[in-house]
């Protein structure tokens, strides 16, 4: 952004670069990760496709591109949450409100944003149950209401996936160019073309396959960060002594509005403010963006609740160890001369563009670790970009293209859409971004404003899937009334406070707070007013389960392929259907009382009792504080590490197998089954009618 001033280069309003210092890393470097490692990617994902294609008849069919055949297990959904949840605003806007607010900051983050994922799981195996054929959740409003209320949920779930991106590339370039020095500019076009690359050759199965490599690198780089701050660092080096700097930083600078000015406390006003902004904003950015019912629907159904309960619960330890790390490790080491900003604090606008964890970083491990997090953040950009990419495709393809432009569409046209969506949206991007950055525009921005712009939909949305009476003005005008309701507070507030309408007045937190309240509250007073005075719909739930599945025989034959072994492609029987049914509806009994304990647990019985009261952590607390974060890091490392390597151990070691036995020529893998069968006996019958078999092969 304008005020991207990262510690080695800084920023003016007008973009003149001033150069303190020399960046940690080279721009060589930079460019090497954001290219080299995209295509690292892309060519690890063009052959895992050519396995899984050899191996396991795991044919790229737009079902399959973006469905993943409904067939993914927990342990892959899981991580696959955690990967799309942790945005480089995960780590970077986290780590900022640690540094502003002090240890009540991570857990905010951390805490208002879990309940949104572990809620959803409830929503997850309601769409699994309501339209087991369904691509994308748009298609379930219009299966209910019809063109308009689909083209109203459209535009917000677009609206989601752009502010989302945006979000990703400005926080990832300017961590980049503060690291490195290559251009914000060059940044942003070049993080989505790996991206771009491994999601065309590997769809939605690419996402959950890329998302599992990234979710653990970005652990065992937080791990890193964590040990080095409370075990190794000559500095700090233990929680003992963090705990000391920070007492002495709070004396230097005390926090205005918490108690006693201390940085650890959960007591913080503006980090209550900011918690309440938290909620409110993930709460659209979860339910509003597409991404995460593709993960949804391309769950297995058992697997749809243990995979988001456990991705939800594993995510949490992300933001609250590499805040608790990262922004505390830079309020202890600002007054050291191994800080990049020694001797000045960091300027707020560095703060606000997520510029706290790459300082602390290099003043922890030096060029090491700036090397570490221009890792981590390529990670967190480029995987939870992936889903971005997944979740708008699906959208042009079946809401938009199939729906309303070619219903006729076959399976290679639909993919060719899908394919051609991904380029189109990721271009688009990356100049939108660039548009930010040159308006001054931080990712710290986005994330507050978020909420005020797409939190209107989230109630519609929900009672579209669990309640049977809101009725087609409730579903259609409700997310446009929140909509305007929520601009007002948000600019009316701005004014009053800020005098003018700015960028400093608008990013402000009460007006950020104005806004999203009233995004996320107003539907309350529309959605019933609206069904109980034009009157209730009594809806049952029939249309949803018409939606069907795209036609991929053409993809099929072309590979020479019988469709029915394609994995999800299968029929089932109206036995395997009612069984599957009864276990999708006890999954969602215990998924409402389990996220209805868990959401009180981590917003009330947790957090509450320290905020009423005021504490201020001795130094046993803060040290168990610490020890807690890094015991719930290790059991996020077996859920989303270890758990799905155990879990696919049958697949794994049967594809091995197959490939040691291809490679060493004692076996060659089968033709497809069915399909080899299938076309020798249409070879035969042709060749009685006197057709020859190239004849027969211009036919086909």
């Amino acid at each position: 952004m304008c005020n991207f001033s990262p510690p080695p280069i800084r920023c003016s309003m007008d973009h003149d670069i001033k150069m303190a210092t020399t960046p940690p890393l080279s721009t060589a470097t930079g460019y090497g990760v954001i290219v080299g490692l995209g295509f690292l990617f892309a060519f690890g994902m063009i052959l895992t496709t050519f396995v899984l294609k050899r191996y396991n008849n795991e044919l790229q069919t737009s079902e399959m591109f973006n469905t993943a055949g409904r067939t993914v297990k927990s342990g892959l959904v899981a991580s696959a949450v955690v990967s799309s949840w942790t945005w480089a605003a995960t780590l970077l806007q986290s780590s900022a409100v640690a540094y502003r607010y002090g240890v009540s900051g991570p857990f905010w983050y951390a805490s208002g944003a879990t309940v949104q994922v572990i809620l959803f799981a409830t929503l997850a195996i309601e769409l699994k149950r309501r339209a087991p054929n369904a691509h994308t959740f748009l298609e379930v409003i219009r299966a209910r209401y019809g063109p308009i209320t689909h083209g109203v949920f459209i535009t917000f779930g677009l609206a989601t996936n752009i502010l989302v991106t945006a979000m990703l590339l400005t926080g990832g370039s300017a961590v980049v160019t503060s690291l490195t020095g290559v251009p914000t500019v060059a940044a942003c076009f070049l993080l989505p073309i790996g991206v771009v690359l491994y999601t065309i050759f590997g769809g939605i199965k690419a996402t959950f396959l890329t998302d599992y490599v990234h979710t653990l690198m970005i652990l065992i780089i937080i791990f890193i960060f964590a040990f080095t701050a409370y075990a190794t660092n000559n500095i700090v080096g233990s929680p003992g002594k963090v705990y000391d700097l920070l007492v002495q930083a709070a004396k230097d600078h005390p926090v205005s509005g918490n108690a006693e000015g201390s940085y650890l406390t959960m007591r913080s006003k503006e980090g209550a403010i900011f918690f309440v902004i938290n909620i409110v904003g993930n709460f659209g950015t979860v339910f509003c963006d597409n991404g995460y019912y593709n993960k949804a629907i391309a769950a297995s159904p058992i697997h749809a609740l243990p995979g988001y309960i456990m991705g939800g619960i594993s995510w949490f330890a992300i933001p609250w160890l590499a805040a608790t790390t990262m922004g505390l490790s830079a309020l202890a080491l600002e007054s050291n001369p191994v800080f990049p900003t020694f001797p000045s604090r960091m300027d707020p606008n560095d703060v606000t563009a997520g510029l706290v964890l790459p300082d602390a970083a290099v003043a922890l491990l030096g060029s090491g670790g700036a090397a570490a997090t221009l890792l981590l953040i390529f990670m967190a950009v480029t995987s939870a970009m992936s889903a971005e990419l997944i979740a708008v495709s699906s959208i042009w393809t079946y809401d938009i293209y199939q729906t309303y432009i070619y219903p006729a569409a076959s399976g290679r046209r639909l993919i060719y859409m899908s394919h051609t969506a991904c380029v189109v949206y990721a271009i688009v991007m990356a100049a939108f971004s660039t548009g930010l950055y040159y308006a001054g525009i931080s990712m710290g921005y986005l994330y507050l404003m978020m909420g005020v712009i797409i939190s209107s939909a989230v109630l519609p949305a929900a009672c579209t899937l669990v309640w049977p009476a809101q009725n087609w003005a409730a579903a259609t005008f409700t997310p446009v009334l929140g909509l305007i309701c929520s601009l007002i507070a948000w600019l009316v507030t701005a004014k009053k406070e800020g005098g003018s309408l700015n960028v400093a007045s608008t990013g402000a937190n009460n007006p950020m707070l104005a806004g999203n309240v009233v995004a996320l509250l107003s539907p309350l007073l529309f959605i019933p007013v609206l069904t109980y005075t034009l009157g209730p719909q009594r809806y049952d739930w029939v249309s949803m389960k018409m939606i069907r599945k795209g036609d991929d025989s053409d993809l099929a034959a072309a590979a020479h392929m019988d469709l029915e072994l394609v994995p999800g492609e299968s029929r089932h029987s109206d036995h395997e259907e009612r069984e599957e049914q009864h276990k999708l509806q006890r999954a969602g009994k215990i998924a409402r009382w389990l996220t209805v304990f868990l959401t009180i647990a981590l917003l009330v019985l947790w957090p509450m009792p320290m905020y009423g009261s005021g504490y201020v952590f001795s130094k046993s607390f803060f040290t168990g504080w610490v020890t807690v974060g890094i015991i719930w890091l290790f059991f996020s490392a077996f859920c989303v590490g270890l758990y799905p390597l155990w879990e696919g151990r049958g697949t794994s070691s049967r594809t091995l197998k197959l490939i040691f036995l291809d490679v060493t020529g004692r076996r060659k893998p089968s033709a497809h089954g069915r399909a080899e069968v299938t076309e020798g006996a249409e070879a035969d019958e042709d060749s009685k009618r006197g057709e020859s078999p190239d004849k027969f092969d211009e036919k086909r």
